[in-house]
């Protein structure tokens, strides 16, 4: 890049008086993207990037988690699974059963969502409308050992048929997280007892929502812990 900035280079590499200069604002830009290409192409391919997914549907009220949501609660789901084997549940999250599968590829997980789009996840993806909740294959009833949903609307009908849902899918004692607005709090209390954790979610797309992270269970340290009640 320094000879580029001292002198005007022809295609063939000689000099050439009448070849158009960037400005040095132009320059800057390309420098800087160069540095960016340079650092990228060091790192490993598991810091790159996000995990690629296919566009949000606002029509589908779609929002994908950020990267740093998605690693936190994937790490979580991970960690509930540790030691023992244990069969996930995504309930329209596509975000966190990729980042699943990306951190642990061998983990058990299956997609709950409308958007056949992730059909491209083969078996693992099963057709799921929250209007009709128990309308799941029988070998999935009861089955599953932690559960993740975050429903698409936050209208306290549509929790509570994501809840019939759940009730469907778990097995006695399972775990659950439950992403959804801060409206919906004490709801979720009613419907599934489960309290607010300290750890924040967000998005992509940011959203005027304040979204929480609320589970059946005291994660301790993680996640930040349980909210404390004021």
């Amino acid at each position: 890049m320094e000879e580029l900035a001292g002198r005007n280079v022809g295609v063939d590499g000689a000099d050439d008086d009448d070849a158009p200069t960037l400005s040095s604002q132009a320059l800057a830009a390309l420098q800087e993207f160069l540095l960016e290409q340079n650092q990228n192409q060091n790192e490993s391919p598991a810091d790159q990037s996000e995990v690629a997914l296919v566009t949000e549907d606002w029509r589908l009220s779609q929002f994908w988690y950020d990267r740093e949501t998605a690693e936190a609660v994937a790490n979580e789901v991970l960690a509930l699974c540790s030691g023992t084997p244990s069969r996930v549940a995504c309930i329209a999250c596509p975000t966190l059963y990729a980042y699943l599968k990306r951190i642990d590829p061998c983990v058990s997980v299956q997609l709950l969502e409308y958007d056949k789009r992730f059909e491209q996840y083969g078996s693992d993806f099963t057709f799921y409308d929250y209007n009709k909740p128990e309308e799941l294959p029988t070998e999935m009833k009861h089955v599953y050992q932690v559960i993740v949903a975050d429903p698409p609307y936050l209208s306290g009908e549509c929790l509570e048929k994501v809840a019939q849902t759940i009730s469907f899918l778990s097995q006695s004692n399972a775990y659950l997280l439950l992403l959804t607005g801060e409206v919906q709090k004490d709801r979720a209390a009613e419907l599934l007892g489960l309290h607010p954790c300290i750890f924040r979610p967000k998005h992509s797309s940011k959203l005027g929502n304040e979204f929480r992270l609320f589970t059946n269970y005291d994660p301790g340290m993680r996640l930040g812990g349980w909210e404390q009640e004021k």
